[in-house]
């Protein structure tokens, strides 16, 4: 006997899961509904089958293409239209005509004895038999009533309570006689129980009702979706479930990883090669789809979570749906009954109440509150850029597809034929990425030249040298999962916003340029770039007294492309040095704060012991570095700034020093003393940069490890800045510590404020007229000064909803409470 599986509806209640995905394809505990039917039929023997399919056909025919997977023969009948329930199997009668045929839905849940149902329908000769079940609400359903011997009485498509007289419904599961084609229209919408079953009746056919037994669940709705799984994992359908029982009730699929810090409370299903990290808490009739990443600190109970979905570290998901392909970011909550649809983006700490419904690739900005449905709106990333280029998770945000689609819109905003210089730090997701780079920007008519692995700052040195600009990909700086793809000027700097708003633009169109055959780049590989790199340095950068000083200094290198550039200059610089951690460990791309701050004790000890003048720690790829002085104390990045400034200051005695508005004011009580001046910028980088060219600036910083030294470079370079340490130190003869204590203390408060996007501007407006009489400076956000001098600066932040307050006062009790003060204010502004 041959089946007929009707997978044609649209499913149009269970959108948005339905949206992108025909309904027979829903995963129920991550297969298909209709895997699991066609499973049902094979057991019993029914292998050659006709699948009826119209909505989304090609999706349908494309996962099961001829059944071979699954040891059955499947052929597909395409409706052109909707032809109803009986009109959609009279579209394959061609292939049904010479025997009988079971016929059952592709989108509901069963474990009936089908065997036994076609035995009944043999025995009571039937033209038609149909499958019935009990059901304690049978409003949704078709009830039907049989007589002693099972002959169907009387059919009623859903009827209210008023008249509801049984709780036997139809199944829409069929045995039929092909003569029951006779009697269905060809071509036109026809349904079997509206039209084909009444007037078998009326004319005195033999149709059967069948009671099973057994579980069947029409999953129509987001909540028999949702219970369907849970009664898999009850164990209350009997289904096949691809994986291990590893604790009762708890099932991993192959090549899952669950570390052993996660917590796991059954019944639950975690699909293949997913990955679920420590401290995840994942209770009882959740299912997690193949590919899934939860990251620590996640909570999930009874979420059902679809293929490929990245969960971020702290978020909570409870009684929702997720789609495939979707990231839920840190710290974002899900309420029960809400769905998300496919390729969606769930910010940072937002909020989806119960029971929405957001449609596939839409976007929920950062913390937003969301408390109706997202069907039409579709907010976007405003802007590619943030504060490290573009950043984003490894493989969930950041992907070599995206990475392709950046290359080829940068290639577009330059000449055909010019060259980029490409780079990256030391870790695979970089090395990967960058090969995806290449290939757009050669694809795309651009010579390339790749330096492969090297420090940050030799990247833009070499890409200063001759190129149009230049890419460099790195580890995002104490996140050991996301990358930063970096785009350069002709200069190594930073794109300008001008530049970046270009290639947001050209990104934004997709309008790429591809080069014709001949057109297509080169790529080479320079040779000596260190050489190169230390021989400008050295003689750009005072490095007078150092060797008859006989300095000694301790420098690690913290495994990362920083201590490439260390070999050939060391031994130049005729200092006594001491590297520790040179070699290259691709397992630590970055360092977490904590990580950092051991690293920067180790040194300490290291120092003290050794007797050494200084100690410094470069970042893992030679941008930024961190001081220890002669005693082992670590010397703390906005005092490290205070200190390179006063040092460099003194021996110069003119010029200007560049210098972001977030810096305490102590700094311009230095620069005064020893005749400078400060030029205040905004906190971004490339506004730094911009002021490191200026002929009178001698020295710039950002207070967080970032040091320009101008005769050099005009962009930060730890390497640089570790130079010209050693020779201002080596000429002044005091050690760091002394130079530490002449230097006032400063009291700097700092707090980040979660903002939503669409009251950034309000805040803004709300502080402007809370600051009336008193100062105020606009150069980056809003600083207001109190008339004792005492200033707090709001700043919203350009890639994220949140705002970021610094004060300043006498002393930490004064700073604090201004800033609790202008806290409130930025609070009220959200109210």
């Amino acid at each position: 006997m041959k089946a007929v599986v009707m997978a044609g509806g649209e499913g149009t209640r269970l959108r948005p899961m339905t949206s992108s995905m025909p309904k027979p394809l829903l995963p129920v505990v991550n297969r298909p509904i209709m895997e699991h039917v066609l499973r049902l039929l094979k057991r019993h023997g029914l292998t050659e089958t006709v699948v009826t399919v119209q909505f989304l056909a090609s999706l349908v025919k494309n996962y099961f293409g001829d059944g071979e997977e699954l040891g059955m023969e499947l052929t597909y009948a395409n409706e052109e239209k909707p032809l109803g329930t009986a009109g959609s199997v009279k579209n394959a009668e061609e292939a049904l005509k010479d025997d009988a045929f079971l016929v059952i839905s592709g989108d509901a849940l069963t474990d009936f004895d089908l065997t036994d149902l076609i035995r009944f329908h043999k025995e009571k000769g039937a033209l038609v038999t149909v499958c019935l079940t009990r059901v304690p609400n049978p409003l949704e359903f078709g009830i039907t009533i049989v007589d002693e011997e099972g002959k169907v009485e009387r059919f009623l498509e859903k009827p209210t309570w008023g008249q509801v007289f049984s709780d036997t419904v139809n199944t829409g599961i069929y045995v039929m006689e092909p003569e029951v084609f006779d009697y269905v229209e060809a071509d036109v919408p026809v349904d079997w129980s509206g039209d084909v079953f009444p007037q078998l009746m009326k004319e005195g056919k033999p149709i059967y009702g069948y009671v099973a037994e057994g579980y069947w669940e029409d999953v129509g709705t987001h909540e028999s979706y949702v219970k369907a799984q849970a009664d898999v994992l009850e164990g209350q359908v009997d289904v096949e479930l691809d994986g291990f029982e590893i604790s009762p009730g708890v099932w991993v699929a192959e090549g899952a990883e669950v570390h052993p810090d996660a917590v796991l409370r059954g019944p639950l299903f975690v699909g293949d090669y997913a990955k679920v990290e420590a401290d995840v808490e994942i209770r009882e009739h959740t299912v997690i789809g193949s590919n899934v990443v939860v990251k620590s600190g996640a909570f999930l109970h009874k979420a059902v979570v679809h293929d490929n979905v990245y969960i971020g570290q702290h978020s909570n998901l409870r009684g929702c749906v997720v789609g495939k392909n979707t990231d839920i970011m840190r710290a974002a909550r899900i309420e029960d009954g809400a769905v998300i649809g496919d390729e969606c983006l769930v910010g940072e700490e937002s909020i989806v109440q119960g029971n929405v419904r957001v449609y596939p690739f839409k976007t929920i900005e950062a913390g937003a509150f969301v408390n109706t449905s997202v069907i039409w709106e579709s907010r976007g990333q405003a802007h590619l850029f943030g504060a490290r280029g573009v950043s984003g998770i490894l493989n969930v945000e950041i992907t070599p597809e995206l990475a392709v689609r950046l290359a080829g819109a940068y290639a577009t905003t330059l000449k055909k034929g010019s060259t980029v210089t490409t780079a990256r730090d030391h870790s695979r997701g970089a090395r990967a990425l960058k090969r995806a780079v290449i290939s757009a920007l050669q694809a795309s008519a651009i010579d390339v030249r790749d330096l492969e692995n090297v420090p940050l700052p030799v990247a833009r040195q070499q890409t200063a040298r001759g190129s149009a600009g230049g890419i460099m990909i790195r580890t995002t700086t104490g996140v050991p999962d996301s990358v930063d793809i970096m785009f350069f000027d002709g200069n190594g700097a930073d794109l300008s916003q001008g530049s970046q708003r270009k290639l947001d633009r050209v990104y934004a169109r997709q309008e790429y340029r591809r080069a014709f055959p001949g057109e297509i780049g080169d790529l080479h590989f320079p040779s000596s770039v260190y050489d190169s790199y230390t021989g400008s340095l050295l003689r750009n950068v005072d490095t007078t007294g150092i060797a008859e000083s006989e300095l000694k200094v301790v420098v690690d290198a913290s495994n990362g492309s920083a201590g490439l550039v260390l070999p050939s200059l060391l031994g130049k610089l005729g200092v006594d040095a001491l590297t520790i951690n040179p070699g290259l460990d691709e397992s630590r791309p970055t360092e977490s704060a904590d990580a950092r701050r051991s690293g920067l004790v180790r040194l300490g000890e290291i120092v003290a012991s050794a007797r050494a003048a200084f100690g410094v720690r470069f970042d893992p790829v030679g941008e930024r570095l961190s001081l220890v002085d002669e005693k082992g104390r670590i010397v703390e990045d906005d005092r490290a700034l205070l200190v390179m400034l006063d040092l460099v200051a003194a021996e110069r005695r003119s010029g200007r020093v560049a210098l972001p508005v977030t810096t305490t004011r102590i700094a311009e009580q230095v620069a005064a003393y020893h005749g400078t001046q400060v030029d205040w910028t905004t906190t971004s980088p490339d506004d730094l940069t911009r002021a490191g060219r200026g002929d009178s600036t001698i020295f710039g910083g950002d207070g967080r490890g970032g040091f320009i030294v101008p005769e050099f470079s005009s962009v930060f370079d730890g390497t640089a800045a570790f130079v010209r340490l050693i020779g201002l130190v080596a000429r002044t003869q005091l050690t760091l510590s002394q130079i530490d204590a002449r230097i006032p203390r400063a009291h700097v408060q700092r707090r980040d404020l979660a903002t939503p996007w669409a009251v950034k501007g309000l805040v803004m407006r709300r502080v402007v007229e809370a600051a009336g009489e008193r100062s105020v400076d606009t150069t980056d956000g809003v600083r207001v000064v109190e008339a004792d001098g005492r200033w707090v600066l709001v700043l919203p932040d350009p890639a994220e909803a949140v705002t970021h307050l610094w004060a300043e006062g006498p002393d930490e009790a004064s700073a604090q409470a201004l800033l609790d003060e202008w806290a409130a204010v930025v609070d009220s502004a959200g109210d």
